[in-house]
């Protein structure tokens, strides 16, 4: 029985890639790590995403700083593929913590990959990589030849790993995915696009009276975790040593997006909504263009829900 792990598992995309595997495979065995605290969390969600059978997923809460500890564990089971979904996921966090933030998504990175070339043996590995270290690219298109200027210790950590991932491609099946914004009904309300939601149905429930946001103009490349994960199994499973850019390849604006958020609630969002540029990162671009041309054309993926269906969907499940 093939078996693969992934770290991060009770996350979005972990939540989602399971679904899609087992989908695709229903007797694959699959082996997550996440904290202890999440491990009921994950088993709740997954049935909501229609999987009730889950004698094939085993959850565990393995120390990935230990590289002992995930080595006797890798040794164990001998998986096939490894997807790397794990880390700090916040830019905002990594600036009040830079050292940790660093330290974290790369040695976690170190240990999984050293353990495999301990082992030398064939496996395929996964590693999320992040729009993020684009930060303010010169490039007014970006695509997986544009130019890194990472702008915060999240981004810096993980450029550092896709880096090692072009290095290590070759002489190991590696491959990464260079992940755009990608939302979802599991996705925390500290993150722009749910806490819009959120801020909507309060304000719908006279919880609170308004909103306040960094700015309207802002535009981004969102896109939903569903279709994320499936171009992840699409690139595993591909032949091909490169690394994607997984994006739908549209921007919206912000204030579209509120538009959009505050109509489905029946709410005037120029009533309820404010704009406070201290919210803003510094040096964050305020235009973002991506091409994922290399990952329709080579692999045949595309987005099966667009940015409107996105937002209803999460609106639908708040």
């Amino acid at each position: 029985m093939e078996k693969v792990l992934i770290t991060g598992i009770s996350g979005q995309d972990g939540l989602f890639l399971t679904k899609n595997l087992l989908q695709e495979s229903p007797s694959l065995k699959i082996y997550g790590i996440s904290r202890r605290n999440k491990i009921l969390d994950f088993e709740r969600k997954i049935k909501y995403l229609g999987i009730e059978d889950t004698r094939n997923i085993r959850v565990s809460n393995i120390d990935l700083l230990n590289k002992e500890e995930i080595k006797n564990f890798i040794n164990t089971h001998k998986f096939t593929k490894i997807y790397n979904l794990t880390g700090p996921s916040s830019v905002y966090d990594s600036v009040k913590k830079p050292e940790e933030t660093f330290y974290i998504i790369t040695k976690i990175f170190e240990n999984l990959i050293e353990v495999i070339l301990d082992k030398k043996t064939d496996l395929s590995f996964f590693q999320a990589s992040s729009s993020e270290m684009f930060g303010k690219s010169n490039s007014k298109i970006l695509t997986e030849e544009s130019e890194f200027l990472p702008n915060s210790p999240y981004a810096k950590a993980k450029l550092y790993n896709h880096n090692m991932v072009i290095d290590l491609s070759k002489e190991l099946d590696i491959k990464s995915g260079i992940m755009f914004n990608h939302e979802s009904e599991f996705r925390d309300s500290k993150y722009l696009f749910s806490k819009i939601i959120k801020g909507a149905k309060d304000i719908k429930n006279k919880k609170i009276k308004k909103i306040t946001v960094g700015s309207l103009n802002y535009e981004r490349d969102w896109l939903f975790a569903g279709d994320v994960t499936k171009a992840i199994i699409k690139i595993t499973k591909s032949g091909k040593k490169n690394s994607y850019v997984i994006s739908s390849g549209k921007s919206h604006s912000i204030e579209y997006l509120i538009s959009i958020v505050f109509d489905l609630f029946n709410l005037n969002w120029e009533k309820y909504v404010e704009v406070d540029s201290n919210l803003l990162r510094k040096n964050d671009p305020e235009k973002i263009f991506s091409n994922p041309s290399r990952l329709v054309n080579e692999l045949n993926w595309k987005p099966e829900y667009s940015f409107e269906q996105l937002i209803e969907r999460c609106v639908s499940k708040s």
